[in-house]
């Protein structure tokens, strides 16, 4: 691994303007929610917020409501399947962790940027199942309703706001807001070495949380969110950014432990949350490991921000993140393998 080439920075590709408007964008809903005693359910409208944003593929309003509105609407679903399931048993968990990881993979059919959002919706699946279960809550007490409902309120409002802004530029079609992510729509023929690898990936992850909730493991829920960021996410993916994002998980974790151990209020810990998310959003184009350490750590922040912690709890906690590492590193020789096959040369018939 060239540790040069892993964590370069690319000046011309970091974006400070957009980090301050995730920044601004994140801040309002939590002072709001919080002064109306609503805090609980600001994680699911910030993702909500979020997640729709990164979907959004620019260009003419319907098409871009079009593939908001799919995340707004599956997301609540899955924050539903969540909270709901997440203090339940823990078969049933993993089952709906390998169909929902195996659906991301293969939405790959509808094009690039259905496969971004798909996993982008896994990844707040499982922080939804772990800050579920780490209340140990029970779907009579989860409050998945009042989450969902958050969900789709974040959902809406961002929606509502890119409508008011479109229609205020004189309905013109606008640039993406990430467009470092792909915005190709164009369906794809799901060949075998695809099913095949999103059907590892749907192990890995489903193998990861069986470890987690099955073995009851403590502060083992942060494996199955290491294992997804960690493991290669397509089969021509490059190696660089393989290791990019490798390295940033394990940097992601030890901040997070870090972060963790030395703060302690709730509210500190969601506006560090709202750091991470704006510094993401800035440095998405020109510093892809350090965006992967950003969003890993926010992640992890927000699956234990209630949760109180101990060195002992947080040094279980980083070893689980080399666990899923491991698990996806694991994913990419496996891809390797499939690619070989792949590209294989075919016998010709003498």
């Amino acid at each position: 691994m060239d540790f040069a080439q892993v964590f370069k920075i690319d000046k011309s590709g970091v974006k400070v303007r957009r980090g301050l408007e995730v920044l601004v964008a994140l801040v309002v809903p939590l002072v709001v929610m919080g002064a109306m005693g609503l805090d609980r359910y600001w994680l699911s409208f910030a993702f909500a917020m979020l997640f729709t944003a990164l979907s959004d593929l620019g260009g003419n309003y319907p098409r871009r409501l079009e593939a908001m509105a799919a995340v707004g609407i599956l997301g609540g679903v899955a924050t539903t399947l969540g909270f709901v399931l997440g203090g339940g048993p823990w078969g049933l968990v993993v089952a709906v962790s390998f169909v929902l990881v195996l659906l991301a993979g293969l939405s790959l059919k509808l094009g690039k940027h259905g496969f971004v959002s798909g996993r982008l919706l896994v990844a707040w699946f499982l922080v939804a199942i772990s800050e579920s279960a780490g209340a140990h809550s029970h779907p009579a007490s989860s409050g998945w309703w009042q989450q969902s409902l958050a969900w789709w309120s974040g959902a809406f409002i961002w929606i509502a706001l890119t409508a008011i802004f479109w229609l205020a530029r004189g309905r013109k079609a606008q640039a993406p807001n990430f467009p470092e992510i792909p915005t190709d729509t164009t369906q794809m023929r799901l060949s075998r070495p695809l099913i095949m690898f999103a059907i590892v990936q749907a192990l890995a992850v489903s193998i990861s949380v069986a470890i987690a909730f099955g073995l009851h493991l403590p502060n083992a829920d942060w494996m199955p969110i290491a294992t997804l960021v960690a493991m290669k996410v397509s089969l021509d993916e490059s190696v660089l950014a393989a290791e990019q994002r490798v390295a940033g998980t394990v940097v992601g974790a030890a901040l997070a432990a870090v972060v963790l151990l030395t703060v302690h209020g709730k509210h500190a810990l969601e506006v560090l949350i709202v750091v991470l998310a704006g510094i993401a959003a800035s440095i998405r184009g020109g510093a892809y490991a350090f965006y992967c350490a950003a969003i890993a750590g926010l992640v992890l922040i927000a699956i234990d921000e209630a949760h109180p912690t101990n060195y002992s709890a947080e040094g279980r906690r980083i070893l689980f993140t080399l666990a899923g590492v491991v698990v996806g590193i694991a994913v990419h020789g496996v891809a390797i393998l499939i690619s070989k096959y792949a590209n294989r040369p075919k016998s010709v018939p003498a």
